[in-house]
Formats: structure tokens, sequence, C-alpha cells
């Protein structure tokens, strides 16, 4: 009987559903995390620091009375120790407790502690739904600062009870070293905890990795984690600032690999590895959509894996330059949108619409390009947003991060100068523990309205988190009326400012 075997009748016996600790039972120092939640299914992740197998408990109560036993996958050296469990046939809209050990693979009697979690799935009925949204974790050098509380929004968002998060990329800044200490402008000094791997650039799949580990070092972060499922996108900062896969970084002097390609590949693989995802390595997509019941569909959308170079973003006609979803994308997107029969059409976007996003002088990051009408990557969207218009979609609204600071635009064809749809809402939150920005030039191609702004005041530029400028929204859904209430919050969790959207009928 091999080992496997072996374990595979412990388990049945129910012999591990408290596992027998050891002085050299393996660790898992990074807590556990769930995502990618449907009505019937949830990725579970945690990581180990040696060879050793994963079980998942789960159950529909705290006590895990009748608790469902799933024997895991190995955790092993390519996946840095990492390990994820798809556990399915679970109970539509329900809160279910979970918790991870491990077991050791070089002694199957010897097992971690197990560490708690808790998730929400998907309604197939009518049910109040609330989340929250925010983007940019640990940017500009402003680390974990445990002197200051650590990672302080995210118990701010935890405190919020939502039945998922939406992270809207740069969960990491693989291009942000990581000093021990910045000096502050108040003469005090920001201090940081420090690891190996964050005092330069990611280059290797293991400097990557170790971007990971650092966020994941916070108290505040894994006790988040463990307590709200994730719904995660990337964008540029999980490989390096504002690449496209066509970039060569030559004039860069902090990078020996050179190729954002190349780079992009093993930020991808990290990226993969430390997030709650469901991934299919054959078919590398990020994006995907979640249906959340009668009321609510979920699009997260990306904007970076298949985008053309970063140019003046003014041609004319749509071409290899301005790709940026790109067609393959963009078809099912519109496909989904069309066939949902959900009230709202929640669209999580890694990049804002309307505001300008530039690349240096003369090119753009994202599709904003300055006023005028819709060219270069402008006319990908344009298109989509016709065909939301002329399919008669309604109730689409678009949350995102990126700019470091909390806005809400209502885009409006009365005030565009592209006028071919049909009006709709955008909502901007973040940073997460980075620093705050913006804000940001409009582009008044499709007529956003600023309803609200909150950044730094005019001339000051990366503050750092002590000077409270982070930020989240929470929305809630109600099931009764069908309304969404959107809220721009702070790191206290006052609420700045808030808007109901009523569903068109």
């Amino acid at each position: 009987m091999n080992a496997k075997t072996i374990l595979g009748a412990a388990l049945a016996a129910g012999a591990l559903a408290i596992p027998a600790l050891a002085a050299d039972a393996p660790m898992m120092p990074y807590g556990v995390q769930s995502g990618d939640v449907t009505s019937n299914s949830a990725i579970i992740w945690s990581k180990t620091d040696r060879p050793a197998r994963m079980v998942v408990e789960i159950s529909e109560a705290a006590d895990f009375a009748e608790a469902r036993v799933i024997e895991g996958p190995a955790a092993l050296e390519p996946s840095d120790y990492t390990a994820k469990v798809d556990v399915t046939d679970l109970p539509a809209g329900a809160r279910l407790f979970y918790r991870v050990f491990f077991v050791s693979l070089e002694d199957i009697t010897v097992k971690s502690a197990p560490i708690t979690g808790v998730l929400h799935t998907a309604p197939t009925e009518a049910q109040d739904i609330r989340f929250v949204w925010s983007g940019d974790t640990a940017g500009q050098g402003w680390g974990i600062n445990e002197d200051w509380g650590g990672m302080k929004i995210y118990a701010e968002m935890a405190r919020a009870e939502p039945q998922f998060f939406i992270h809207n990329g740069d969960s990491i800044y693989a291009d942000g070293p990581i000093k021990a200490e910045v000096a502050l402008a108040d003469g005090t000094v920001w201090k940081n905890l420090t690891i190996p791997g964050k005092d330069k650039v990611a280059e290797s799949l293991e400097e990557f990795r170790a971007n990971y580990r650092y966020n994941l070092m916070d108290a505040n972060l894994r006790a988040f984690n463990a307590a709200v499922p994730i719904y995660v996108q990337w964008d540029d900062h999980e490989t390096t600032n504002n690449w496209y896969p066509q970039e060569m970084l030559d004039a860069d002097d902090r990078y020996t690999v050179k190729s954002a390609a190349l780079l992009g590949a093993r930020a991808k693989q990290a990226f993969t590895d430390y997030m709650p995802l469901r991934y299919s390595t054959s078919l590398e997509k990020i994006y995907r959509q979640f249906d959340y019941g009668p009321m609510m569909d979920l699009f997260m959308i990306d904007m970076r894996s298949y985008r053309g170079p970063n140019t003046a973003n003014r041609q004319e006609e749509q071409g290899p330059e301005t790709v940026f979803m790109g067609s393959e994308q963009v078809d099912w997107l519109k496909d989904a949108l069309k066939t949902s029969d959900a009230t709202w059409k929640v669209i999580a976007s890694d990049m804002p619409i309307g505001l300008v996003v530039r690349d240096g002088k003369d090119a753009f990051e994202n599709m904003a390009n300055g006023d005028g009408p819709a060219l270069g990557r402008e006319l990908e969207f344009a298109d989509l947003l016709k065909f939301i218009k002329d399919e008669g979609i309604e109730n689409v609204v678009f949350f995102t991060a990126d700019v470091h600071y909390t806005a809400a635009h209502y885009y409006d064809p009365a005030e565009a100068q592209f006028t071919d749809f049909a009006p709709f809402w955008e909502f901007v939150s973040g940073p997460l523990n980075a620093g705050t920005f913006g804000p940001n030039d409009l582009d008044n191609t499709f007529g956003p309205d600023v309803k609200f702004v909150k950044a730094p005041e005019e001339g000051k530029a990366n503050l750092p988190p002590s000077d409270g400028l982070q930020f989240f929204g929470q929305v809630d859904i109600d099931a009764e009326t069908a309304a969404m209430t959107v809220a721009l919050k702070d790191l206290t969790g006052a609420t700045l400012y808030d808007v109901t959207l009523e569903p068109a009928k």
C-alpha cells in the first residue's frame, strides 16, 4: 500500500480530522484563501513549507459537524509548496466554514495545525448581496509597517462583512522594492518589514513569488483572506509598470531580463500559484464570468495580456496597435453580456475608461488618449459600447482601480464625442496600502461627468498610507427592490460618497 493510499484510508476513517501535531510538522505561515466562488464550488488555497498533502474540511457548521473531508494535491517544489482544491457540490447561497491542514509526505503521521476560513457561495435565488472592491497593494515602497498597524484597510474592509472582494489588479508591486525605512515629510520615519527578494525588481520566478509572500506576512491581509472570498484580476505591477507583451526594457537599467513577455510569463506563474484562481494552464485565460443569482453577473476582464504596444494611440482604424482586450475576449464579453439574464452586469476592469494614464510623454497606458473622437484603443471600446446599446443590454456598471484615488463617473452620450452608446456608471477606488496620486485628466471621448472625487491636494503625490488617503468601495444590492447602492469609503470605513442606482425596468 503506497503513501497516498494509506492517507486516503486515514481520511476515510476520519483519523485526520483533528491533526496530530509534532515538532517537525508542516507550517502554514501565509494562512488560507478562497476565491472564484460559484453557486456550488470554490477554490481553496494555502501554502506550506515542505512537501506535504493539502487536506480541506468543509461544513455548514462552525464546529465542523458532519464536515466533508477532501484530500487535496501534494504541495511540492514546482509550485513553491502552494496548493489549491476546487471544492464542488456545495449548497448555493450558503455561509460555509472550511479548514485546511497539511500532512507531511515525509512522514504521513505528522500534520500541521489547521487554519480556518469562511466563504459564501453565490446564490441561485434572489438574495441581498454585499461586496467590496479596490486595488493596488503595497506599492511605491509603502510596505508592511507594523508600528502603524500593518495594512489596516484590509481590516476595515473585513468589518463591512462582504460576501466577496474584487481585487482590480496590482495585487503586488513586482517592480517596487521595499526599503526598511522611508523618510516622511513630517520628519518621522515609515518602517517596513523587509525580506529577501523584495530588495530589487522581480525578474526570476522566485522573486515574483517573494512579492506575494511579502504581502501575506501582513496579519490584516491574512485575516481578511480567511474571512472573504476573492475574485482577482491582474494589471501591470504584477509584472512591471505599464508593460505590454511586445515591450523590451532596454532603457531600464534595473532589469537584466529585458523581455516583458518573459517577465510576464514568470509573473503569471507566480500570480496563479499564489491566488485562489480557477485557472487552466492550457488556456492561460484570466478573464472569466461568475453568475451571482438573478441579481448580478460578474465579468472579470483582462486589459493586460492581449494589448498591443503603448503608442500615441491616435490611429483612425483598428489594427494590431489598437488592440486592448483583443477580439476573442471582446467577442466573449459581448456574448456573455447578451445572454446574461441577471439584473446587474458588473464589469470588473483593471483600468479606468475615461481617465488619461500616460506611459511617458508621448504614449498612453490605457484607452484614453485625450479629448476628441474615438481613436486608437478607444475604437475597440466604442464598438463594445455600441453593441451594448444596440442589443438593449441594461444595468451595466464598471468597477475599477489603478489610479490611486477614488471617484464616481457618469458617462453621458449627450456630453461625449462618441455618442452611440447608452449612459453608464464607473466607480474608481484604491489604493490599498500604496501611494496616493491624482486626480488624472479626463478624456471627453465618452463624456465622463465626475460626480465625486477624493485625491491629494494639487502638487502632492505618492502620499503614504499614514496620510489616510486609502480607499475601497462597497456595493449593496437589495434583493427586494434590486436597487444597487455604491459607497466610496476611506481607511476608517467612513462613507465619502454614495449613490443608489435603480435598475432599468
